[in-house]
């Protein structure tokens, strides 16, 4: 059974930190890219940050350049988002994915298959 599950949100005051963790089931995580998205209500899903498989490559989303830190630990099988000088507008359900069989890194949404149920993070004062 292949499955996804996202832990470490809440809530947290402008300027604070989060760690998100994305641990894997059922499959070993290294084989995969892994993307972090979130959505807001009312917004679309939309890419934050993605790992690729094959030499470690990251990528951000402009409006978490700087702040924010993928990265992955084989030996757990878990995938990490560190978040960092969090503000409001960062709040939303944050999901991780792993890419389609043949796809590196994507911000985009339907180039990914299996999905976690998603992790809340609030930033609010």
């Amino acid at each position: 059974q292949v499955q996804l599950v996202e832990s470490g949100g809440g809530l947290v005051q402008p300027g604070g930190s989060l760690r998100l963790s994305c641990a894997a089931s059922g499959f070993t995580l290294d084989y995969y890219a892994i993307g972090w998205f979130r959505q807001a209500p009312g917004k679309e899903r939309e890419g934050v940050s993605c790992i690729s498989s094959n030499d470690g490559s990251t990528y951000y989303a402009d409006s978490v350049k700087g702040r924010f830190t993928i990265s992955r630990d084989n030996a757990k099988n878990t995938v990490y988002l560190q978040m960092n000088s969090l503000k409001p507008e960062d709040t939303a359900v944050y999901y991780c994915a792993t890419a389609l069989p043949g796809w590196q890194c994507s911000p985009q949404t339907r180039l990914f298959g299996s999905w976690g149920q998603g992790t809340q993070v609030t930033v609010s004062s």
